[in-house]
């Protein structure tokens, strides 16, 4: 049996594989993909697999764009972050899931479904891909439910409404919590803007900022705009004069 996964997440993929080698009583030819770009191209060149598993929101895209660059006639469960509002669309269109972190029991159950309605894929499932597609990237409001953060040996997720910025320090990614605490998302800011939708605002290169944080702004040098968080934090987050509009636009929509 060959598996497919893609996933941009190292320790995720490598956890999921682990637990499809343990739960899948056969032989097994497992191949990871870390990009949009490259699972394009991997579709291209290789054999179809008999089952892929698929996060949605990797680095460079949607996975989805993976699926409509070609005919598709593979079964495919999504290990995904999204809200219900999404989920409900997968199902919709015969689809299945399972809702990171997964476990164990969710990952078998997933598969026992692809034994009984793998037939149900011999059909090319392009259509339903584009459907998904823009109800995921056409949505400005539509964000992930949680983010993924890695301590010692665990993968542990953080409702971003528990989350009141992220930022960059030394070229590291933080994560600041309502509640105090800093964690590490394995994720660049870019990556996080693209999932958190539009409750959160780049303030600058530096900095990624929830509406709920913000208790009031002030006029700062050079009409930059120097925010008042609800969290204690030792440094000034200012937004740059060139997204000063936008911020505020942004901020009265909130």
């Amino acid at each position: 049996m060959k598996i497919v996964i893609i996933e941009d997440e190292g320790v995720v993929a490598d956890d999921l594989e682990l637990n499809i080698r343990k739960l899948v009583d056969e032989p097994l030819d497992i191949v990871q993909i870390r990009s949009v770009k490259e699972g394009i191209a991997y579709f291209r060149e290789a054999d179809a697999p008999d089952l892929i598993f698929s996060d949605i929101q990797l680095g460079d895209g949607l996975s989805f764009e993976i699926f409509v660059s070609g005919p598709v006639t593979v079964p495919v469960i999504f290990c995904t972050a999204y809200d219900e509002y999404a989920l409900d669309a997968f199902k919709a269109n015969g689809i299945d899931y399972i809702l990171k972190p997964f476990t164990r029991q969710m990952l078998d159950s997933a598969l026992q479904k692809y034994r009984q309605l793998k037939k149900v894929f011999s059909t090319d499932q392009t259509p339903q891909f584009e459907a998904l597609m823009q109800l995921l990237a056409g949505k400005e409001t539509q964000k992930a439910a949680s983010v993924l953060v890695y301590h010692q040996d665990k993968i542990i997720p953080v409702n971003l409404e528990d989350v009141a910025m992220f930022y960059l320090a030394n070229e590291v990614t933080h994560m600041l919590t309502f509640s105090g605490k800093t964690l590490y998302p394995n994720k660049t800011l870019d990556e996080l803007e693209k999932l958190s939708g539009n409750t959160f605002f780049r303030a600058n290169r530096q900095f990624l900022v929830c509406r709920k944080a913000i208790i009031d702004v002030s006029s700062f040098f050079s009409r930059k705009l120097s925010l008042n968080l609800k969290v204690p934090f030792n440094e000034k987050v200012i937004v740059s004069k060139g997204k000063a509009a936008q911020f505020l636009s942004w901020l009265a929509k909130n």
